[in-house]
Parts: structure tokens; C-alpha cells; sequence
């Protein structure tokens, strides 16, 4: 995947030469001023090597690594404290500057295009509170120089932020739609050969009657679970979240009839998945006790502030009391996989059944539920 910081770091590694060029003219200017000038050139030879290392460096995606950026801000500020050797008292209390100069904000520009605002910010506080620690004075130039560095920090950080989103919404679309060009390219093959099939399967089936009407009964509902898996579209937005709908709609068989939002209901991974569970084991207590032929509905609704799920049946319904035996006896489906999941959103589950009435849940969840971190009733 490409990196969207990229023309980022160019204009880093352009900055840092055109920084380093003009601390050298300061040097040449003041160099016979300095409390040491040896120091002041070993110090500017530094600035050089560093400045060619980390431009050679940060020209790739492989170069750029925290534990280099991290390195550069404290030689950057290793080389900036020299100054409190170099510079004689009468320059600390002028407004001449340092021999890093400029060259000394790199250190910010580098931390904030690699760790976005958040970085840029707290390199910029740290490198103002070095300029202030250097030159013990407070005045209006280091006021400026304040601003600047933090300033450049937040901007150029914010920027970065910008770009990597930028970057992984772009990667997610490709995905998307390389995704769905191949899932349109597998429609077309399925609907040209196993769909024609099994539809084929289950009208010979009809006309044959006994075993055969058995073995098309079965075809139909497969052919109903491939239609709807191929005109399902892919789940996960950019954002993480995925559609509750579209899990709901793979459930369609020729016994199960899903009724969903024309919209795409979009929840979090983990509150859909847990959705989709309850109701994929509402349906599988249909097949286990309710019978063959029983028909079932699942109806999904997307309110403002919540999610409500439906699982209706025309079975024999449920005797009154046999789910406090089951529990007794250990068989714990629904008292753990539908009670205790809509319990651990804090959303709120009812049962409504009779003999020879069918059975229907109706499941009640805020939108903004996570498992395990909020707790509600059940009634």
C-alpha cells in the first residue's frame, strides 16, 4: 500500500537541507564570535553528516522508522543543548541565533509527519522548553520561536493524520472493489452453472414426486442460500463496520423468510456478529424442536437509538416451564447463546409463546452497545 505521508517527507528532507544551509551562513558570519568555535564546527559537521543520513534515509517507506525518527529528535536536541557551551553570555541575551538556528525545528517536522499531530505536538512543547532551558530568558522572539515550533507541529501533524486516512480509505476502496469484481465475476459463473442445476434439480424433483420431491426440496433451498449469498454485498465499511443486514439476508431459505431495511444497517463488528449469532440460534431451535415444516420469519428494524430483531415461527410454541428444565438439565442455548449475549449488550430480550401458537423473540439493543461494558435487563 502506498504511503500518503510520502510528499510529507520530501518537503521534510528539502526543509532540513534549506535549514542546514542557512545555519551554515550564520556560522561563517558569527563564527569568530562563539565562546568556542571549535565546538561550533564540530557541531555544524554534525548537523551535516545527520542531515545527509536521515534525507538518504527518509527518501524510502523502509527508512522511515519510529526508532530512526525517534533518534532524530534527540540528536537534534543533543546538538541544540551544545549551544549553552558555544554561544557567550551576550548572545544567549540577544536575539543572534544558535548555531543549529532553524535547523533545530526539523526535529518537529520529522516526529509530526510520522506520528501525526499528537507527535508533532509534544516534540514542538519539548524543543520550545529547550530553547527556553538554552537561553534562560523569556522575550518576544522566544515567544515567536514558542509558537512556531508547536504551531509547525500541530500543522504539519494534522496534515499527516489527513494523509494516512486519506490513504487507508483510498486502500479500502480498492480492496472493495477488486472484492466486488470478483464477487460479480463468481455470480455470473454460479448463476451460468450451479444455479441452473440445482434449478433444474428442483423442478424434476416436483415432477418425479417421492425421494426425488425430497432431494429438490433440498436444491431449493439451496439454490435460495446461493442467490442470496451472491447478491450480498461485501459486509465491511471503511470504517469497521458491517452491515447486519446483509448477514441476516444469507439466512433466507425456503422456510426462513428475512425481512431487512432497503438500507444497509451498519453496526460494529462485533455487536453485529453477536446479533446475527442469536438470531442464527433462534433459527436453529426451529429446526431442532419445532419441526420440518415449520416456516420462520426474522424481521430487523433500525430505530434511532436501537436495533430490534424478530423471530417468529408457526410452530407448537414452547410449554410453559420447559425452558426452565432444559436449563435444570444443562442444555443451556438459549439461556447462554440468546439470553446471554443480548444481556452482555444491555439490550433487552421477551419471549412470547403458547402451545400450538408458535414461538417469537423479540430482541432489543442500543445501537451504541458493546459486549461485555454495558449491562441491562431482561425481562
Amino acid at each position: 500500500m502506498a504511503d500518503g505521508r510520502t510528499p510529507l517527507w520530501r518537503g521534510h528532507n528539502v526543509f532540513r537541507i534549506v535549514a542546514f544551509f542557512y545555519a551554515a551562513s550564520w556560522f561563517v558570519m558569527l563564527y569568530d564570535k562563539y565562546e568556542r568555535p571549535r565546538l561550533a564546527a564540530a557541531c555544524l559537521a554534525c548537523m551535516a553528516v545527520w542531515t545527509a543520513f536521515t534525507v538518504w534515509k527518509y527518501r524510502t517507506r523502509a527508512g522511515r522508522t519510529n526508532r530512526l525518527v525517534a533518534a532524530d529528535v534527540v540528536v537534534v536536541n543533543a546538538l541544540f543543548l551544545l549551544n549553552e557551551l558555544i554561544l557567550t553570555e551576550t548572545q544567549m541575551n540577544s536575539p543572534d541565533p544558535s548555531v543549529v538556528t532553524v535547523w533545530h525545528s526539523t526535529g518537529v517536522t520529522a516526529a509530526a509527519v510520522q506520528w501525526g499531530m499528537t507527535g508533532g505536538l509534544a516534540t514542538g512543547i519539548i524543543e520550545a522548553a529547550g530553547n527556553l532551558l538554552v537561553r534562560g530568558r523569556i522575550g518576544s522572539d522566544m515567544a515567536l520561536d514558542t509558537v512556531l515550533l508547536i504551531g509547525v507541529g500541530l500543522v504539519i501533524g494534522l496534515n499527516s493524520d489527513h494523509a494516512r486516512r486519506s490513504t487507508e480509505r483510498l486502500a479500502h476502496a480498492l480492496r472493495t472493489e477488486a472484492a466486488t469484481a470478483e464477487r460479480e465475476r463468481l455470480a455470473r459463473s454460479i448463476h451460468d452453472s450451479v444455479l441452473q442445476v440445482l434449478a433444474r434439480v428442483r423442478r424434476r424433483g416436483a415432477e418425479l414426486g417421492g425421494e426425488a420431491a425430497e432431494l429438490a426440496e433440498l436444491a431449493g433451498e439451496q439454490e435460495i442460500k446461493l442467490r442470496s449469498l451472491i447478491a450480498t454485498k461485501p459486509e465491511t465499511t471503511e470504517d469497521g463496520e458491517t452491515d447486519l443486514a446483509a448477514r441476516l439476508q444469507v439466512l433466507r431459505t425456503a422456510r426462513v423468510h428475512v425481512s431487512v431495511p432497503g438500507n444497509p444497517v451498519l453496526l460494529s463488528e462485533q455487536l453485529s456478529a453477536d446479533l446475527a449469532a442469536v438470531v442464527r440460534e433462534a433459527l436453529a431451535n426451529v429446526d431442532k424442536h419445532a419441526g420440518e415444516q415449520t416456516q420462520a420469519w426474522v424481521l430487523l428494524e433500525e430505530l434511532p437509538d436501537e436495533i430490534v430483531l424478530s423471530v417468529r415461527d408457526d410452530g407448537p410454541g414452547i410449554p410453559e416451564g420447559r425452558l426452565d428444565e432444559a436449563a435444570a438439565e444443562g442444555r443451556m442455548g438459549i439461556a447462554k447463546s440468546i439470553k446471554g449475549r443480548v444481556t452482555a449488550l444491555g439490550g433487552m430480550i421477551t419471549l412470547d409463546t403458547a402451545p400450538g401458537e408458535g414461538t417469537e423473540w423479540e430482541v432489543r439493543v442500543p445501537r451504541t452497545a458493546e459486549p461485555k461494558r454495558r449491562r441491562g435487563g431482561q425481562r
